[in-house]
């Protein structure tokens, strides 16, 4: 690390809720700089929650990603020629960054007829701790688990 940090870029809140996390996603949700194509299926994808769950269609995605987002990782690090997988605690914006990332990967992954329904399905999945993306935090959790043993080579 011999240069300076990055400066943190900060996003413009989105139009309808005003929520700079739904900024956040519909960036990552983008292809080829289609952000209204983005909106459009993030908010499609929250009125369709809102019909299969009668609750707040936000809310459903807000406590989805609350329980996606995993609470540690493995990083690998190199130690006399061998490389070891070490269990490392996760800083709440990269939390909420992977969660993210998995929902739309395995969104994209689904079975279904258009991404907003596809993506709906994962949300609702993951509010309920299931669905993919719920998995994919399991098997991070439970490798960190099992390389708790060479936790002590932290950084």
């Amino acid at each position: 690390m011999r240069k300076k940090k990055a400066p943190k870029r900060y996003v413009q809140p989105d139009p309808k809720f005003g929520d700079i996390m739904v900024t956040q996603f519909v960036n990552r949700l983008m292809y080829e700089g289609k952000k209204s194509v983005a909106y459009s299926i993030f908010y499609g994808a929250l009125e369709l929650i809102e019909e299969r769950t009668k609750e707040p269609g936000l809310d459903v995605w807000k406590k989805s990603l609350q329980n996606i987002g995993p609470s540690v990782e493995v990083k690998t690090r190199r130690i006399g020629g061998a490389n070891f997988q070490i269990p490392t605690e996760v800083k709440g914006d990269r939390k909420a960054a992977v969660a993210m990332k998995w929902i739309i990967q395995y969104s994209r992954e689904r079975n279904g007829k258009s991404m907003a329904d596809k993506l709906a399905s994962e949300i609702i999945a993951g509010s309920k701790g299931e669905g993919g993306a719920f998995k994919k935090k399991e098997d991070t959790h439970k490798m960190a688990d099992a390389n708790k043993a060479f936790a002590h080579f932290k950084f």
